[in-house]
């Protein structure tokens, strides 16, 4: 058969212009939310004046003071976070080839959360306190999200294995992770049980995902640790498509399945580990993001990884931005939002699979 030179190489741009249109006009939303969010609180501040603080203009001494010391490390937190959650999700989804897979419904999230209590409480890799801050204050951070990885690679590896099992439906998988989730959080109380008054209420107060609890210190641990994961990540979207089409294909294309699953769930279950070491859990970012990415632009992870980075640091901006304001002067965990939007589009994702 003939093809005429030039309308495959014309298809293609056009394809990928599309998709790349679509990822920077995500980025450009990204910038103008992050300003906003910064604008916004208790005290609003002028959108000039934070974008003269940003740009090193001279700006009164109180509103520099709120925008460096609390607003944008706490913006900046949930960008991070956002983006390490939801590109996780994604590469679980292709490695596992399971589309409910994230790190918070297949248990993940639960047993880094469990690692980090353990630590905090047991290891000495915290220090308790209750302040309006933050229940929980992290001296020992390599400690802490050592244990947190540990365990996460724990639940990490008993999900390979169930996948690997003959017969393992996407549903299986799932039903492992509530199992596993159930048992880690059985751990976690567990340790409440045996804790003071003040230990009781700060590790539960933890437990909520809560990007304010980020300084300075915890975002470049944050940045280092998601950036590298995300470079990782994209350098094996070949991979990861070869796999969407079965292993059977993929092996036949070359592709070695079994060491691409398992480092892909290693930096999964890192990038998670770390970031609920620090903030605690935050559900459905990891499930939800990649879903609506893949619904507008398709499944090629070349352009679905990069993309459900940027979309999932733009839900969780603004997600937190809507909870820091919605019960002004008091703040909500940003965790008890995104479960309240996540568990709908949770459900749906389960009726429309069983409908199919």
């Amino acid at each position: 058969m003939h093809f005429n030179d030039g309308v495959v190489p014309e298809a293609y741009r056009k394809y990928t212009a599309t998709r790349v249109f679509f990822i920077l006009l995500l980025g450009l939303c990204l910038a103008v939310a992050l300003v906003i969010s910064v604008s916004l609180g208790a005290a609003n501040i002028a959108l000039r004046d934070v974008l003269g603080s940003l740009l090193g203009f001279s700006v009164p001494p109180r509103v520099d003071a709120i925008i460096w010391n609390i607003r944008l490390p706490q913006a900046l937190a949930a960008v991070v976070s956002g983006a390490g959650l939801a590109v996780a999700g994604a590469a679980m989804q292709s490695i596992l080839r399971n589309p409910l897979g994230s790190p918070f419904t297949l248990g993940i999230s639960h047993a880094a959360a469990f690692g980090a209590a353990l630590s905090v409480m047991v290891l000495g890799g915290g220090m308790m306190t209750s302040t309006s801050v933050g229940a929980v204050t992290i001296t020992s951070p390599f400690l802490t999200t050592g244990t947190a990885f540990g365990f996460s690679l724990l639940a990490a590896f008993v999900i390979i294995g169930i996948s690997r099992m003959r017969g393992a439906t996407p549903e299986v998988m799932v039903l492992t992770g509530v199992a596993l989730g159930a048992l880690f959080s059985a751990g976690t109380m567990f340790l409440q049980f045996f804790a003071d008054d003040v230990q009781l209420a700060a590790i539960v107060f933890w437990s909520f995902g809560d990007t304010a609890r980020a300084s300075w210190n915890e975002l470049g641990l944050l940045c280092a640790v998601t950036a590298c994961c995300v470079v990782f990540f994209m350098t094996q979207s070949w991979n990861y498509n070869a796999i969407d089409t079965g292993d059977e294909t993929a092996m036949g294309l070359g592709v070695r399945v079994s060491r691409v699953r398992v480092m892909g769930m290693l930096a999964a279950s890192l990038l998670t580990a770390v970031i609920i070491s620090f903030l605690g859990i935050i559900g459905f970012v990891g499930l939800v993001v990649p879903h609506m990415v893949r619904r507008i632009i398709g499944g090629d992870n070349r352009f679905l990884l990069p993309a459900s980075v940027v979309g999932g640091a733009l839900l969780l901006l603004v997600s937190d931005t809507a909870a820091r304001l919605v019960l002004a002067p008091h703040v909500l965990p940003v965790s008890v939002l995104t479960a309240f939007m996540g568990a709908p589009a949770f459900l749906w994702l389960i009726v429309k699979g069983y409908k199919r």
